[in-house]
């Protein structure tokens, strides 16, 4: 067994490592530019928006209140006659992600101290360079991907959107994965 306190080092080395790679894949590769799409007419949709100063946060149109809605005949038609989606507000602002990528690398640690704890249980000091892989990838990649396939189940999200960033994911776990290979403490 390895104490956590003893993998520090890999968590914060895997979470910046992870942290760059993310940004070579959203800001420099192309691969994630067409996971949105502009709105048809945006001016005139942003325009119409404004004008009921909606606070921030999560909203679902048509909105039925609860399960009984689904055999509610207005509702229902409603549903039929559309447009029917989930909008996310945010509150007006310049673009500014300051305190997104500060949440990402608490994140990319949290993931870092679940993989590392992990295998902290499973394995010895001076384990094998393979066994630590093995097990910190597959613990991470359950951390970083495993959860965004609700988003299209559910929240009907493009499938590409989901599986592009599944493979991110994959990505980051063999970042992780391979970061506490080389980090793991040994004997």
């Amino acid at each position: 067994m390895v104490e956590l306190s003893s993998l520090v080092l890999p968590i914060l080395v895997a979470a910046l490592f992870v942290f760059l790679v993310s940004f070579l894949l959203h800001m420099v590769l192309p691969f994630h530019r067409s996971d949105f799409s502009k709105l048809p007419s945006e001016d005139a949709v942003l325009e119409a928006l404004r004008k009921f100063n909606i606070p921030e946060g999560d909203y679902v149109f048509p909105h039925g209140g609860g399960p009984e809605a689904m055999k509610n005949p207005d509702h229902i038609e409603k549903c039929k006659k559309g447009p029917i989606g989930m909008l996310t507000m945010w509150k007006p602002a310049a673009p500014a992600m300051g305190s997104s990528l500060v949440q990402w690398f608490l994140y990319c640690v949290l993931a870092g101290i679940l993989a590392g704890s992990v295998a902290g249980q499973s394995l010895a000091p001076g384990a094998p360079y393979l066994s630590v892989f093995c097990i910190v990838c597959t613990t991470a990649f359950g951390g970083y991907s495993l959860a965004l396939l609700q988003n299209s189940i559910w929240y009907k999200r493009k499938w590409s959107t989901t599986l592009k960033s599944m493979f991110d994911g994959l990505i980051y776990a063999l970042v992780t994965a391979g970061t506490f290979g080389w980090l793991w403490p040994g004997v």
